[in-house]
């Protein structure tokens, strides 16, 4: 009965703490805006650019790839920067008040970890809705499959974003480093052109990128089946899956575990 009950009260506290930064979400139509219009952007501007320039000649649908790659790039990246609302938190001393509640200290970094995915997901159903707007195959089947892989990365950003949180100490700091961190993982990771023939330097820094895996795990399920499959993937997407499982256990738990330690020594 006691394990049931602290197992409740860890769920309720979980999704207290996601609702609290959904509410946020919608309560800020600047962010709002700009989340949802960047990616149809990329994918609309970018996607028709490149599928322009590029043709049949490299043997897939262009625009299919930067899709693909920016679904995972947009649900990643949003995850990993609405982290960093807890270092707002911090400043005005509202992760003190829940960090003296009697709840684990896990249950409260990975509400906040799921409560951006839930707005991350948001975007991603936009996302999706407008590639069938712009009539790229999606049935209703891998849909829902895009939507469960974007659920995944989610929580893969958002337990990045908890590593890039301890390296910050104030809001200002993140905001002047994160750029350098998150940037160059567009074209690391392969977001909007091929990154199969690497020089041995690029791909060494390439597989050091988390975003490459949610991108190249997103594709693997897009093309699964296609022609161009073996000229998109990169890796077998069960391996795909064991290092973003791995990545995203390690970074929960020692982002955790220094975000709770510099907490007590404030």
């Amino acid at each position: 009965m006691v394990n049931m009950v602290e197992i409740n009260h860890g769920i309720n506290a979980v999704l207290t703490i996601a609702y609290r930064d959904l509410l946020r979400f919608f309560r800020d139509p600047a962010r709002l805006l700009g989340t949802l219009i960047f990616p149809i952007l990329f994918v609309g501007v970018l996607g028709a650019g490149f599928q322009n320039g590029y043709g049949n000649s490299i043997g897939y649908d262009v625009l299919q790839f930067i899709f693909t790659g920016v679904l995972a790039q947009t649900v990643f990246l949003s995850t990993s920067s609405g982290i960093v609302s807890l270092i707002e938190d911090r400043e005005n001393n509202f992760s003190q008040e829940i960090f003296i509640s009697p709840i684990s200290r896990y249950t409260i970094v990975f509400g906040k970890i799921f409560g951006e995915s839930l707005v991350a997901m948001v975007q991603a159903v936009v996302v999706l809705i407008f590639g069938l707007v712009i009539g790229l195959p999606l049935t209703p089947f891998m849909f829902l499959a895009l939507l469960l892989i974007s659920l995944v990365i989610c929580l893969f950003g958002g337990s990045f974003g908890l590593i890039m949180l301890s390296l910050f100490g104030s809001q200002r700091a993140a905001n002047q480093i994160m750029p350098f961190l998150i940037f160059p993982q567009f074209f690391l990771a392969g977001i909007f052109s091929p990154i199969n023939h690497l020089p041995w330097y690029m791909d060494i820094l390439s597989r050091i990128a988390p975003l490459r895996y949610a991108a190249d795990l997103m594709r693997s399920v897009y093309f699964l089946g296609s022609p161009a499959y073996g000229k998109i993937v990169l890796i077998n997407p069960i391996l795909n899956f064991i290092i973003v499982a791995l990545l995203f256990t390690l970074f929960l738990i020692f982002g955790t575990i220094v975000f709770v330690r510099s907490e007590r020594n404030k």
